[in-house]
């Protein structure tokens, strides 16, 4: 019954129904207990359906010091996993209750023991243990119910933002973000997405001048290329004027220099983010490209991947404590559109949109005939927004030679 049912909590669905206090580590035997633990460590985590295989692989490599004769007896514990059916929610609460009783049933003898013993004299232990449980042998629960006093709900909702935006006319439809936030921001190639977090962070009044810690994670270009728009975005320089005073734009870049670090993340994936937020514990965290630090294993689609890792992005952005810019692609429906929607994210119409609490889609005028030079107006889509509620697009001038978003 034990296998059937730790092969059961591997469906997301069915472990939200039966985690915590109603399906407890005391139900099973120790090393079915192990790989129990194993299946709620990967759910906390990676917040998405599990495989038996995903499972094995990870209680593998989170015990390496296990002999030869303790891995060959998990790994046969394993493949009888992989050969049980997941249950329906009906037999499910039939197993527990079975296995409640037998719990239950060995507290009751040990208490009656006591008892026999002379070493209990009272029926407060066993009043209590019997108080714990209902008719069908599963636990009571107990709620601990949120409190909505106005007083605890402005102190838990501060509204005031701590980071703010530095392009005055995204400003003033929404003023900045917050820790734990999860920013999405998508456009097409060679509209201004790298250009879009440098100037954010670097430009004038930008997020490292207000003091935040940010890390700049890229896969889709270099660093050093990354920086370089860095550089000209805090110094207002363009690479020209750079080589021409260096001295300038260290006088100019060096009150920020210590706010931003920036690393070549290329083959990364999103546990390596995790374990970089928490070494670093940065205040703004861009993942440039996000889709790029998917995992590929275990999931039949693409799209599943994508949502998978942009639920992975928020949990990081949660419990992490740091506002993060998850950077994107959009589909080749954007092309030389200004108006802009959820469903043209690439790879992931809905999943990646549904874990967004503010999402800005960046379009461009569309190229006409005779036009020599590239248009430099940018249109900020704000077509998700938690955050104020506000839904529009705002106007705003690309310097594409400093990397800044101007008014």
């Amino acid at each position: 019954m034990e296998l059937a049912l730790v092969r059961s909590l591997m469906d997301k669905e069915f472990y939200d129904d039966h985690r915590g206090a109603r399906c407890p580590d005391k139900l099973f035997t120790k090393d079915v207990r192990k790989i129990k633990q194993s299946i709620d460590s990967a759910m906390q985590r990676y917040e998405r359906t599990v495989t038996p295989d995903e499972i094995e692989a990870l209680f593998i490599s989170n015990n390496p010091t296990m002999t030869t004769a303790q891995r060959n007896a998990f790994l046969v514990l394993f493949r009888q996993i992989k050969n049980e059916q997941p249950m329906g929610s009906d037999i499910a609460q039939e197993v527990l209750s079975k296995l409640f009783q037998q719990v239950i049933g060995e507290d009751v003898a040990n208490i009656g023991f006591d008892y026999v013993n002379g070493t209990k004299t009272s029926l407060e232990p066993l009043r209590n243990l019997l108080e714990q449980y209902g008719d069908d042998f599963t636990p009571k629960l107990t709620i601990q119910w949120e409190d909505i006093d106005i007083a605890t709900l402005l102190e838990q909702n501060d509204l005031e933002t701590r980071w703010h935006f530095n392009i005055p006319s995204l400003t003033r439809k929404i003023e900045g973000v917050n820790e734990g936030q999860l920013i999405e921001v998508g456009a097409r190639p060679n509209t201004g997405k790298t250009s879009f977090h440098a100037s954010l962070i670097a430009g004038p009044d930008g997020f490292a001048s207000q003091g935040a810690k940010c890390v700049i994670l890229c896969n889709e270009e270099k660093a050093s290329r990354v920086g370089a728009r860095y550089l000209t975005a805090a110094s207002g320089m363009t690479m020209q004027e750079i080589k021409a005073n260096p001295m300038k734009a260290h006088t100019l870049y060096n009150p920020i220099k210590e706010n931003i670090k920036l690393f070549d993340s290329t083959g990364r994936d999103m546990a390596w983010v995790e374990s970089v937020c928490k070494s670093y514990k940065p205040d703004i965290l861009i993942l440039d490209m996000g889709d790029k630090f998917a995992m590929q294993g275990g999931f039949a689609r693409q799209d599943e991947a994508l949502k998978a890792n942009a639920i992975y992005a928020r949990s990081i952005a949660k419990q992490q404590g740091c506002a993060l810019f998850y950077m994107s692609q959009l589909s080749a429906d954007a092309e030389g559109k200004v108006l802009l929607n959820q469903s043209m994210m690439e790879g992931s119409r809905t999943g990646k949109a549904a874990e967004a609490d503010l999402m800005i889609l960046i379009a461009k005028n569309p190229v006409v005939d005779g036009q020599e030079e590239e248009d430099t107006q940018r249109h900020l889509n704000l077509v998700k927004n938690k955050l104020t509620g506000w839904h529009g697009v705002v106007h705003c001038e690309l310097n594409y030679r400093t990397a800044r978003y101007e008014a």
